[in-house]
């Protein structure tokens, strides 16, 4: 069967050389509104850079709204700021980029990213508010920050009563010293929730954002970051006993708070994302099945139809990787090994050690139904414990088409303030 899968692969790849050579992506993706766009690790420069040119591509020839990535919704807020030239804009990229400086920081702050929103700004250049090309978060990380933020807003936009409901939210946190992990051990084992003050909260930050029009942006920025409490509480109040249902929080929170983005850009509204694979690619067609966990990609094509969907998975065969060795630990330049044998990376190695694209069909006879093991490094990676990496996966069923760099390289983290991020 390998062999077959090896044959197949020569026969259907696409050499990847040039930006241009994507053209068979572009086309493939047609007239589709949900664009996900994945990556094996969160520290290949690669991944970042086809990632842009495919973005490029998608804003410049078929009016694509905007991107929306596996970030925190105020620090990629600040980007947003930036690309659309708002008054409050910090004044270059690496300035805008300074908001990522939580673990693991790298994961944005790095020169590949600010190429991408360097262009980004210019491409709205000189274009009406309402069709600059947005840059948001998704994650559910940023409790304290997102808390932090909707009472900016509100002190600059609200009335003395919606202030002191928020407030009243902030303070249920307070005795946790910003620590996710503590508020989920009270929550969770003493029943000390703050849960009905957030919800109430993003019920206020709504309807406000209805009523009122004329807040556009800043509006939705303190939903967003309402929401993102709400989901932020429910997380940290599950993760502490239950590991597949806070993912499943966490990913059903990335596409709520994308319909929310796309029901503000209006019923046109054609979205990019950038995630990791095993967020965009289907859950369905991987052992993630079978432990009742669900992702973006799932909920997505579920959500929207499949026909309006494209999910585009990446990996490489050997190189290195910017990550770190436990949570919280220095990042590091790793060196990641070649794919282990028979797993879906060494086939298409194999197939040609060169970098290459693939298009997918679910019905195909072999890789709509061969398990294949697909590689998947995290922000922590231990090369070491390599056949720990690889995600059972019926790859056609999994992605619409899937983008192999043979050799990558690590990304290239920012120096903010002299110190590497």
């Amino acid at each position: 069967m390998e062999d077959a899968i090896v044959q197949q692969i020569k026969q259907q790849a696409v050499r990847l050389n040039t930006p241009e050579d994507m053209d068979v992506l572009i086309e493939a993706i047609g007239d589709k509104r949900y664009v996900l766009l994945g990556e094996a690790t969160h520290g290949t420069s690669e991944f970042y850079k086809l990632r842009m040119e495919l973005s490029r591509a998608l804003i410049e020839r078929k009016g694509f709204s905007f991107i929306a990535v596996e970030g925190d919704w105020p620090s990629c807020y600040e980007i947003n700021r930036y690309v659309k030239q708002d008054k409050n804009a910090k004044p270059s990229a690496h300035a805008a980029l300074e908001a990522f400086h939580r673990w693991p920081s790298w994961m944005w702050a790095n020169e590949e990213v600010a190429e991408l929103i360097t262009w980004l700004k210019q491409h709205n250049t000189d274009k009406p508010v309402d069709q600059r090309v947005g840059f948001y978060g998704l994650d559910v990380y940023s409790l304290w920050e997102s808390l932090e933020e909707i009472e900016r807003y509100l002190l600059e936009t609200g009335t003395p009563e919606q202030l002191a409901s928020a407030r009243k939210a902030f303070e249920c946190f307070d005795a946790y010293e910003e620590e996710g992990q503590n508020y989920g051990v009270s929550a969770a084992f003493y029943g000390e929730s703050c849960k009905d003050e957030v919800v109430k909260l993003l019920a206020s930050l709504h309807a406000k954002r209805v009523q009122n029009y004329t807040d556009g942006e800043a509006a939705l920025s303190a939903e967003l970051n309402a929401l993102v409490a709400v989901n932020a509480e429910d997380y940290y109040r599950t993760m502490v006993r239950h590991d597949t249902d806070s993912w499943n929080i966490r990913d059903r929170h990335m596409v709520e708070a994308l319909r929310r983005l796309a029901a503000f850009h209006g019923p046109d509204a054609k979205v990019i994302v950038w995630a990791h694979n095993t967020h965009i690619g289907d859950a369905r067609a991987t052992d993630m099945l079978a432990d009742g966990m669900v992702n973006v990609g799932q909920l997505v094509r579920e959500a929207h139809g499949e026909a309006d969907v494209f999910a585009i998975g990446f990996g490489t065969y050997t190189g290195t990787v910017i990550a770190g060795s436990a949570w919280g630990a220095p990042m590091a330049t790793m060196q990641v090994p070649p794919a282990q044998p028979g797993s879906w990376e060494e086939l298409m190695h194999r197939a040609g050690a060169h970098d290459q694209i693939l298009l997918l069909n679910k019905e195909d006879p072999i890789l709509g139904h061969e398990m294949l093991g697909h590689r998947a490094i995290g922000v922590v990676y231990h090369p070491s414990y390599e056949r720990g990496n690889y995600v059972p996966s019926l790859m056609a069923r999994r992605y619409d088409a899937f983008v192999h760099v043979d050799e990558s390289h690590a990304l290239r983290p920012l120096a903010i303030n002299n110190v590497l991020v």
